[in-house]
């Protein structure tokens, strides 16, 4: 019986750290300080750890479906569909802090599926601006000195989860300069 586990155990042994099961321990110290959080999906409002996205570029944007500036929502799914692959996910973070996103989580996710067909990850709707600002927000504003002052403001991440940049709602996904910094991010992994 040992002469046949031995080779298995040799192999396990070989194997890459990431490709062995971490313990919690070892996880969470993977996990950047800013990402040990978790927040409720938006469709189910499961809980889900920012964790997942450790070692992504990160675009985290605050939302709302009634707004000047929702149809950035169609320049958001285009650059996550874009760059997905190298490793961007954009973090979706509705708010009614502007009094321009009413609706429950329900009607929030059907219409940005239904209307923009987002597909980036999306969380419930919460507050992202002030004493009631959700403790990511909380962070990027004491991060950056600056909090959102309207929907789709933009806080970009890089890979080590350190605040990297923040851009205006005027600042659309397809901004040059936005793109070329996503860009550096990606390329420098």
């Amino acid at each position: 019986m040992l002469r046949l586990l031995a080779p298995l155990l040799v192999a396990a042994a070989l194997l890459p750290a990431p490709a062995r099961a971490q313990s919690p321990a070892t996880a969470a110290a993977a996990c950047p300080a800013l990402l040990q959080q978790q927040f409720p999906r938006l469709q189910d409002e499961k809980p889900q750890s920012l964790c997942q996205y450790a070692g992504k570029v990160l675009l985290v944007v605050n939302t709302a479906s009634y707004c000047g500036f929702t149809p950035q929502y169609q320049g958001l799914e285009d650059l996550y569909g874009r760059y997905r692959d190298q490793g961007l996910v954009v973090l979706g973070f509705p708010s009614n802090d502007f009094a321009q996103e009413r609706g429950s989580n329900r009607d929030i996710a059907e219409f940005c599926e239904n209307t923009y067909g987002v597909k980036f990850p999306m969380f419930a709707k919460s507050s992202v601006r002030g004493a009631e600002a959700n403790p990511l927000f909380k962070t990027l504003a004491a991060k950056t000195s600056q909090q959102p002052t309207w929907n789709f403001h933009k806080y970009l991440v890089g890979r080590d989860g350190q605040v990297v940049a923040h851009y205006g709602s005027r600042t659309t996904p397809q901004d040059k300069a936005l793109v070329a910094q996503i860009e550096r991010l990606l390329a420098a992994h």
